[in-house]
């Protein structure tokens, strides 16, 4: 039986002209004056999150953005945040008033609905000038979207907002899907190999390992953590047969030479790409290492920030391994965060993710959006790791027939 993950926290985007009232919605979602209000057009310029909690809900993130009809060249920045932004939610309102439907809205339509992203249309002052029926209706036909009318003033259609934003928010940005759930049953043993090296935080473990702990005991299961080395020892002396192994992408080679071949045998970024990564596509991707030339572009994409170590698994290992692998001569981008790409991505020959471990499912995809949609491979670091190390098969094969 496959179970829910850990609970998440869905993100709302608000999107509309200067001075349309998206902050003045905000505060009265939130019942506090969390968003500066002002008379003055673009007094929101980047995107800002806030938090509140929906009673019989739990909480949201709403996104207050800068208007989308901002104009001069530093408006022009901000409508640019403020687009990247839909790269990082999970539902929309877009805010109208005045009985105003313009090219604006129309753009903004247009990107939800490509992206299959739910909104919902609100025409807010409405205690200053109401929604008119006729053109309610004609955005209903235009959009299949309902038109809200909504005061920030007299909180009116308050309760109905919520409610509506409540509907349209969708179930699998309230939880991330069971790393295990579906592999593992409850009582099994699952081994987690985490090296401890000069990346390791010192007294902590990286997140993909806490994660797999905390899935495991999830699934009413047993977690065994120990490092790399006397595995074979260990499993000798024990007796212990687990029904998963995991390990720490960079240690395949010396675990799988540890573990019998009858025993399942996966890493932490294999499985990080299952529950949050594109790994359709990385399935389709990953094998195309060994197609590299010379003279090959390659981006590598970090998706947080951090301090460089001299022995960098993105910056020094992959590129050092994929050197060796296909004896060519390659060129590498390194990108960290969501920083925009040095360079047009059709000039690369393969796109390598991190395992984003701090990042959600729908901001890898979009980032990963324009390779994919220009046919370049794409793969992610531990599925790249263990194809250069011979062990791709087996650290994929507990996955392959359930997607």
């Amino acid at each position: 039986m496959k179970r829910r993950g850990r609970e998440s926290t869905p993100h709302v985007g608000i999107y509309g002209r200067r001075n349309y009232g998206k902050s003045s919605l905000i505060n009265a979602l939130a019942g506090q004056d969390i968003a500066i209000v002002s008379d003055h057009p673009g007094t929101t310029t980047d995107p800002v999150k806030k938090s509140f909690e929906i009673v019989d809900f739990g909480p949201v993130i709403l996104i207050d953005t800068a208007g989308i009809d901002d104009s001069g060249d530093l408006g022009k920045k901000r409508v640019e945040r403020t687009l990247k932004s839909v790269d990082h939610i999970d539902m929309a309102l877009i805010v109208i008033t005045g009985n105003q439907w313009g090219e604006w809205e129309e753009k903004l339509a247009e990107r939800f609905g490509e992206e299959e992203l739910p909104y919902l249309i609100v025409h807010t002052k409405s205690d200053i000038e109401k929604p008119d029926p006729a053109f309610a209706l004609a955005i209903r036909e235009k959009t299949g979207h309902r038109l809200i009318p909504f005061s920030a003033t007299t909180r009116e259609n308050i309760d109905l907002l919520i409610d509506e934003i409540k509907k349209a928010i969708p179930e699998r940005s309230m939880a991330f899907p069971s790393l295990f759930g579906d592999i593992i049953r409850p009582d099994d043993i699952v081994l987690l190999i985490t090296p401890v090296d000069a990346e390791a935080p010192a007294g902590r473990m990286i997140l993909p390992q806490m994660q797999a702990v905390r899935d495991v005991l999830d699934n009413k299961a047993v977690a065994i953590v120990m490092t790399e080395f006397r595995i074979k020892e260990f499993l000798e002396k024990t007796g212990i047969r687990p029904a998963l192994v995991v390990t720490d992408s960079q240690a395949f080679a010396k675990v799988s030479a540890q573990i019998p071949d009858d025993l399942p045998l996966t890493g932490f970024s294999v499985v990080l790409a299952r529950q949050k990564g594109d790994f359709r596509n990385y399935l389709k991707g990953t094998p195309k290492i060994s197609e590299l030339k010379d003279g090959d572009r390659v981006l590598i994409l970090e998706s947080c920030t951090h301090q460089i170590a001299c022995d960098d698994i993105g910056r020094v290992k992959i590129p050092g391994w994929l050197q060796k692998f296909t004896g060519r001569k390659i060129e590498f981008d390194i990108v960290a965060g969501l920083a925009s790409l040095p360079r047009p991505v059709t000039e690369y020959a393969m796109v390598i993710q991190c395992g984003g471990c701090m990042i959600t499912h729908r901001q890898i995809l979009a980032r990963l959006r324009s390779a994919v949609e220009a046919d370049i491979p794409v793969t992610n670091y531990g599925m790249a790791i263990a194809w250069m190390h011979g062990i791709y098969d087996r650290a994929i094969a507990p996955f392959r027939e359930r997607g």
